[in-house]
């Protein structure tokens, strides 16, 4: 069974295809750099694989299940850009609401743990809407993980975020990828995104430019890429 399946996939916008026939697999396990330039359709793919936006043809399956299916929703965890963080309740508040929505058992103990895992404790009771951007992502990153995904999706998910915060996000990836979960980041960060990496998929233009292993040339060269595929 694959962690993902993206068959075919086409997203218009009027007469505008912003994705073109986009086709590929991700393995359980496997972290995948999803790479383009400023309007290559990165977004609009993830939106997709998220269950958050329909195609206008083709199809995504989440562990063989629809990304619409209730079970298959509850196995993804999403980090985007200010995607499901209500700025009117505090980060403790926005933490339960979605522990108590994915069922789990003690959703203040949830809470809490990845608050405190994201160095979000002291301001729990904070406002969202009164923290820095650097804080919001941060509390986005503590709802992705909140209910252990088998998948989780990444939009730039190192923007805002200082070193520290950087390398906070990549042990929490590596943790998750050494428990047996499934990762797929995009990112313009090549060099964050490639050091985790085991395998790339390259869009260019609303088109599949390249998907396979991550390369020991790659990650000596991020810029590789771009320069053998075109830019993207």
């Amino acid at each position: 069974m694959s962690a993902l399946a993206v068959e075919g996939v086409w997203k218009f916008y009027g007469d505008y295809p912003a994705l073109r026939d986009i086709s590929f697999v991700v393995e359980p396990g496997q972290c995948v750099a999803l790479l383009g330039r400023n309007g290559a359709g990165k977004t609009t793919l993830l939106r997709i694989l998220a269950g958050l936006s329909r195609s206008s043809k083709g199809g995504v399956k989440v562990f063989d299940r629809d990304t619409l299916d209730r079970a298959a929703r509850g196995s993804i965890g999403i980090i985007g850009h200010g995607i499901a963080i209500y700025d009117e309740l505090s980060a403790l508040e926005n933490l339960k609401l979605f522990a108590a929505l994915y069922s789990l058992d003690n959703p203040t103990k949830a809470a809490m743990h990845w608050l405190e895992r994201t160095g979000l404790e002291r301001v729990k009771d904070g406002l969202v809407r009164e923290f820095s951007r650097g804080m919001r992502q941060r509390l986005a990153v503590a709802r992705a993980f909140l209910h252990n995904p088998r998948l989780l999706l990444l939009d730039e998910p190192f923007t805002s975020l200082d070193d520290r915060a950087i390398a906070l996000l990549q042990g929490l990836l590596r943790d998750s990828l050494k428990a047996g979960g499934t990762v797929l980041m995009s990112t313009h960060q090549l060099r964050e995104a490639l050091e985790l990496a085991t395998n790339v998929v390259l869009i260019n233009r609303g088109k599949l430019a390249h998907t396979g292993p991550r390369t020991q040339q790659m990650l000596d060269d991020p810029a590789y890429l771009y320069k053998t595929y075109g830019e993207a």
